[in-house]
């Protein structure tokens, strides 16, 4: 197919050309025609007729978000039409989180994606990278982790500026630096083991080497300077250092430095605003109807944007009341939202999809115009983060309708990614276990992380899990995800990574009750074919999961981080491999019992039921300590 546009602006043509072969048309003569308009404040508008039409647009990325249009419809066979889209958002794109769940896309990887949000129509994109950056002033700033070369953040920059995606660099300059904060020549600015020590010159000297480096690869003057989350700030080094102070205090003088900083770099900053929640004795993240006293209102500096995130509510009721309460601190709020894909293996697509269109609708009613989805790779990054790309897909749609079409939706998702809305939906069945079914919102639960790291012979989710049918659960799952495989494009990979995580719970989920009660009932001839049959066949089912997990990791990702997944799939194969070992000395007689087996099953943390977000690792695998401090 031929595309000729007529008119196009020279800082639109290499990124349309790019657009064009990876939609795999020709732009030049003997084709169609569309004849291209900018237009401050207008609607983005595409029409089409005898083979000439008209794009009208007033942003880059409104551009290449109806080139895409144009060419879809298109190719669907239409040879005449009128589009017209109403954007919503001044702001729109993902923060992809890089450095927490120890995954960062590849440069390839990260490109590709860019195309895709291009098409997409979103213009934002932030990659969270609390030490997964360059800091050339500071070697062992994100050593041997998946960090970026200033050289790589600037080709992304420059690849994103041609496709209308202003890049913005995210940063943490007080808590949530644990990977940082653990090297010994850190020490002396660490309060406690993941947040900076205030008030010491050496704290401010680094956090100017790591601004400096964050901000020199990119056009934008904008950058995301974190400091959320700094729950124990005082509590730590500090308190032994200059002495009780309260938090609102320390944050006051964190702050007012590190704005000398980036006022001095000539940046313009935007921040989490839960601490300024804590500092007016809010205990919990957001508590609605808050009012500010004037010192929490005065610690806000004026040129600075407080971000609002929020992913947990499924009213937009909730999300409305608290607008308001964010305003107080500043009339220039931006919301994050956020991709459901942190909790295990897979992605809670209810979640997503109500928590944004709450969160996105109320944020049109009340005039919120800057808007960003977060997402996160909570404790090793088990679902594959190109996952995410159905996120984006949502919050562009978003963005250019007051109402969101789902047909519309699915569509463009699978015109974009190739990929089937229908397909990833049964993602979330990895976590929505038959007992879960009853609930509205089951996204606190995460069966697939817990159900394939805990120990065979140890449980410690048993008892929990002993009345559910998670068996039968995983192995329908596990038939309709393999015959998903093959309809679903670049993100086939995503389905057959799910296929592998289903195959194995299939298996496994149940195993250990089964394993304890053949073996409380002395059935020898059940555990001997545990032993000859069961676990080996786990033990393939795992290394079919594991070479499948380790090809997408080096396909999509840095090969830092992967060391982490490594070591969980060796452990718990050698887990059953030690339990193989057991069962047959004890039928040979070498044991005479085999305790992990002996040992009474209890509620995990004294609570019957669902377990509620068993999402760390080491909780999951034993009582016992990994290793200490860890």
């Amino acid at each position: 197919m031929n595309i000729k546009l007529i008119g196009l602006k020279d800082e639109l043509t290499t990124g349309a050309g790019i657009l064009a072969d990876y939609m795999g048309i020709t732009l030049g003569d003997g084709g169609y025609e569309f004849t291209v308009t900018q237009k401050g404040g207008c609607n983005l508008v595409v029409t089409l007729e005898n083979k000439k039409g008209t794009i009208i647009y007033a942003e880059k990325c409104h551009f290449f978000r109806a080139f895409g249009l144009a060419v879809e419809h298109i190719k669907d066979g239409e040879e005449s039409f009128k589009l017209e889209e109403v954007p919503q958002f001044e702001m729109n794109g993902p923060m992809f989180d890089v450095a927490q769940g120890n995954s960062a896309f590849n440069v390839k990887t990260m490109k590709e994606i860019i195309k895709q949000l291009a098409l997409m129509g979103l213009n934002t994109l932030m990659l969270y990278a609390e030490d997964t950056f360059e800091v050339k002033e500071q070697p062992y700033f994100g050593y041997m982790r998946a960090r970026y070369s200033e050289e790589e953040m600037r080709e992304l920059d420059d690849y994103a500026y041609n496709l209308g995606i202003e890049m913005i660099p995210c940063i943490q300059t007080l808590a949530h630096m644990p990977d940082t904060l653990r090297w010994k020549c850190f020490h002396n600015i660490r309060d406690y083991e993941e947040c900076l020590l205030v008030g010491k010159p050496e704290t401010y000297k680094f956090v100017r080497d790591i601004i400096t480096a964050a901000s020199r690869p990119f056009r934008t003057k904008k950058i995301h300077i974190g400091m959320d989350e700094a729950w124990k700030l005082g509590r730590g080094k500090y308190i032994d250092t200059f002495g009780y102070k309260p938090a609102i205090e320390i944050m006051k003088e964190h702050l007012a430095k590190v704005m000398e900083i980036v006022d001095d770099l000539g940046l313009e900053p935007m921040m989490w605003d839960d601490m300024f929640f804590r500092t007016a004795g809010n205990k919990e993240y957001y508590q609605p109807n808050i009012v500010f006293p004037q010192s929490t209102i005065d610690m806000v500096p004026k040129n600075m944007a407080c971000i609002y995130w929020e992913y947990y509510k499924i009213t937009q009721q909730e999300y409305e009341n608290a607008i308001p309460t964010h305003q107080q601190l500043t009339d220039n709020v931006i919301f994050a939202g956020g991709i459901w894909t942190w909790v295990g293996y897979s992605l809670a697509w209810f979640k997503t999809k109500v928590s944004t269109e709450c969160g996105l609708n109320a944020c049109k009613k009340k005039g919120i115009k800057k808007v960003f989805m977060t997402t996160w790779g909570d404790n090793g990054t088990e679902c594959l983060m190109t996952t995410n790309l159905i996120g984006c897909q949502l919050y562009a749609e978003h963005g250019y309708a007051d109402e969101i079409d789902y047909d519309k939706f699915a569509k463009r998702f699978k015109f974009i990614c190739g990929a089937n809305v229908e397909d990833f939906v049964l993602l979330e069945r990895l976590d929505r276990t038959p007992n879960l079914e009853h609930m509205v919102d089951s996204s606190r639960y995460n069966s697939s992380k817990f159900l394939m790291w805990q120990d065979i012979l140890t449980g410690l989710a048993d008892y929990n899990i002993r009345d559910v049918e998670l068996d039968a659960h995983y192995a329908k799952l596990a038939e309709e995800l393999q015959a998903a495989i093959g309809r679903n494009g670049q993100y086939d990979n995503v389905i057959e990574f799910s296929y592998h995580a289903a195959n194995v719970l299939a298996k496994k989920s149940q195993m250990g009750l089964r394993l304890t009660a053949a073996y409380r009932e002395n059935d020898k001839e059940a555990l001997k074919n545990f032993a000859d049959v069961e676990l080996p066949d786990l033990i393939n089912r795992f290394n079919g999961l594991w070479e499948c997990h380790r090809t997408n990791w080096f396909k999509i990702y840095k090969a830092f981080g992967w060391d982490i997944m490594d070591m969980r799939y060796a452990s718990i194969v050698g887990r059953i491999k030690s339990a193989i070992v057991e069962i047959n000395q004890y039928l040979n007689g070498e044991l005479e019992a085999i305790e992990e087996l002996e040992e009474k099953r209890l509620p995990f943390h004294g609570l019957k039921g669902p377990i509620p977000y068993m999402n760390f690792y080491a909780q999951v695998v034993s009582p016992s300590r990994i290793a200490p401090e860890a």
